[in-house]
């Protein structure tokens, strides 16, 4: 299994002999984890590098604004933040490059701003006539399994800008291809594919080192649960932030860890276990706080389904503690998709059902830009 900067020939014929501005970050690695960008800077005319949220370094922590450019110590290039005052390409930049390239991994969840990154840049590119190359990369989750509510258009933002469903299942060359098509952007678009990868191969079947995409998803596991508890970052609960293992870890204070979990373990959700833990956050809420809840351990990767599992966590943590927030600013209906649940418009069980409906409608429209079957 390859990914698309490994493809060595098809890399260097896309770009010839032409400027290349780079979008990458430390997970933007070859097969022997050598940088893409130490690689390129070795075998093409690398001229300007771009960092997304978390910095080309993967640095800095969620949110964070990255106003500084700077110049890159290894290669001595110009770094160019597109997560602070600046998330466009500016006029001023495309007289540095003439090739746009972008390698950095996805975690196949519509709510990862890598996503719009590319998508933005896409139709900066579009605008000026730069044609936009993507190594492609596998998507962590797989490229079978479509979950949750497609986003709707009163909630579009920097975390979700078309009607994706929760998990695309697309890998980010596909995704790429999808939206270039299905929202007109007209980009001169260049997918440099994987090698030997298909829709059914689970990531630890692939080879591939697991290169952490952003500080808080260290893990493969911590992508897959990603998928459904990420939305507690919308509430007064911690979502494991400041803690080894993020996104697996759900609790407050307030919460009697065991009685969680046998509430949940009582559901027999497939493919997963809940396990009472106790655990005090370095940073983020309840920083040095003893904080109470559960585990979420995938015990079959195959029946295990993420969406569902965050909505059932959610709802036995508001119905059963009067202390439950959802915080403001709209953060959870975005990261949801939709504004009804937090309203009480729509029961978990009713979303879950729409979500079936919309996943499946979105994996047949989805399924004409897949690049592996």
């Amino acid at each position: 299994m390859l990914n698309g900067i490994d493809n060595r020939d098809q890399v260097l014929s896309s770009l010839g002999d032409r400027r290349v501005g780079l979008i990458t970050n430390p997970s933007g690695v070859d097969k022997s984890l050598v940088s893409s960008a130490d690689w390129l800077g070795a075998h093409c005319r690398l001229t300007a590098l771009f960092g997304p949220e978390h910095g080309i370094r993967g640095e800095c922590q969620a949110g964070h604004q990255i106003d500084d450019d700077f110049t890159d110590s290894v290669l001595g290039l110009p770094v160019f933040s597109l997560h602070g005052k600046r998330k466009r390409l500016s006029d001023d930049l495309f007289g540095l490059f003439d090739v746009l390239c972008y390698d950095i991994q996805d975690v196949g969840a519509r709510f990862y701003t890598y996503l719009y990154t590319l998508s933005y840049s896409m139709e900066d590119c579009a605008k000026r006539g730069v044609p936009v190359v993507v190594f492609d990369r596998i998507n962590p989750l797989g490229g079978e399994f479509v979950e949750g509510v497609r986003l709707d258009p009163e909630q579009n933002s920097f975390v979700g800008m078309y009607r994706l469903p929760t998990r695309y299942a697309l890998t980010v060359g596909e995704y790429a291809r999808y939206i270039n098509s299905e929202f007109n952007i007209g980009c001169d678009l260049t997918v440099v594919p994987c090698q030997g990868y298909s829709r059914s191969l689970p990531y630890s079947e692939s080879g591939m080192s697991w290169v952490m995409p952003s500080p808080n998803i260290p893990t493969w596991e911590s992508a897959l649960v990603y998928i459904g508890t990420c939305l507690f970052e919308g509430t007064n609960i911690s979502e494991g932030r400041g803690t080894t293992r993020p996104f697996e870890l759900v609790g407050a204070p307030f919460i009697n860890a065991n009685r969680l979990a046998d509430t949940l373990n009582a559901l027999e959700l497939p493919g997963c276990r809940w396990r009472p833990v106790h655990f005090t956050p370095t940073f983020s809420k309840f920083e040095k706080e003893l904080c109470h809840g559960v585990q979420l351990h995938a015990t079959d990767v195959d029946t295990f389904r993420p969406f569902e599992a965050g909505l059932r966590l959610y709802e036995a943590i508001r119905d059963g503690y009067s202390e439950f927030r959802h915080l403001g600013g709209g953060h959870f209906d975005r990261i949801v998709g939709t504004s009804s649940l937090r309203e009480g418009r729509e029961s978990v069980d009713e979303l879950i059902a729409r979500a079936h409906v919309e996943s499946a409608a979105f994996r047949q429209e989805s399924s004409s830009y897949w690049l592996y079957k």
